[in-house]
């Protein structure tokens, strides 16, 4: 935001200045700013996988630390489990274990999960939204840099690392610093053939493979309206491709 002067009504009063979609959905999840930038924020949805989920539940044993809040969590082995038909998990011991782990951890402290072959199981950037745990406005975190997929929906959403998981597990909140924004705007009409993964590739190749750096990402314009959800969260999930962790839509009827 501008440290200029703040725009005045034809009364005299200080008029509100426009924020962004980021902006609000941020400000409305602070819990405490502190001296060096950063903030402390309210996290409405945790999602944890068989990556990163096992670790994290052995160092809250450790430490003798509860789940803060097991109703706002959800778990789902998605990333070492087999694709073979019939499976129950993975054909690898060492795989097995951590699915193993994450059932036992979730079990432990009245997390939900959604296991394999059970009603709701699949990948955790995909059950979020099919479920109706992902929802406009919530703060959606995983241990999981695509994470920002959940941004189509108009969520604020990244993905956090080991050690943040086990801090969101304990605590229902997350300290970070607010990033820049930027705001990317598609218009004309897409040729036969072009979809969300080659938009993504075509900004990534005008803007740097980089460019999206400590940013979070918005993505507006009559091309976005038009897509459907699926294209909404390709396009959401390749901001990691730019550098961003974070990229969201504004939600609207689609």
């Amino acid at each position: 935001m501008s440290d200029g002067p703040h725009p005045t009504t034809a009364e005299g009063a200080t008029a509100a200045v426009p924020r962004t979609l980021f902006d609000k959905l941020w400000d409305s999840h602070v819990i405490a700013d502190f001296d060096d930038g950063s903030a402390l924020l309210h996290v409405d949805r945790h999602l944890v996988h068989d990556l990163g989920g096992p670790s994290a539940y052995a160092e809250l044993a450790q430490r003798g630390l509860p789940v803060h809040s097991p109703a706002l969590t959800f778990a789902t082995p998605d990333h070492v489990v087999s694709s073979a038909p019939g499976r129950t998990g993975s054909e690898h011991r060492w795989a097995a274990v951590l699915i193993d782990a994450l059932r036992d951890g979730s079990r432990r402290h009245a997390i939900r999960l959604f296991d394999v072959n059970q009603p709701g199981h699949g990948i955790v950037h995909v059950i979020g939204p099919e479920l109706g745990l992902t929802l406009p406005g919530a703060l959606v975190l995983c241990g999981d840099s695509h994470t920002s997929t959940h941004g189509a929906l108009g969520a604020l959403a990244w993905g956090v690392g080991a050690s943040e998981i086990v801090h969101v597990l304990a605590t229902q909140t997350i300290v970070q610093q607010r990033p820049r924004r930027m705001r990317i705007t598609i218009r004309g009409e897409p040729r036969a053939g072009v979809e969300a993964k080659d938009l993504s590739l075509a900004i990534i190749a005008r803007l740097g493979a980089a460019s999206g750096t400590g940013y979070a990402v918005e993505y507006a314009g009559p091309v976005v309206e038009r897509m459907a959800m699926a294209g909404r969260l390709t396009l959401c999930n390749m901001s990691i491709e730019m550098g961003a962790r974070i990229g969201m839509i504004a939600p609207d009827e689609v």
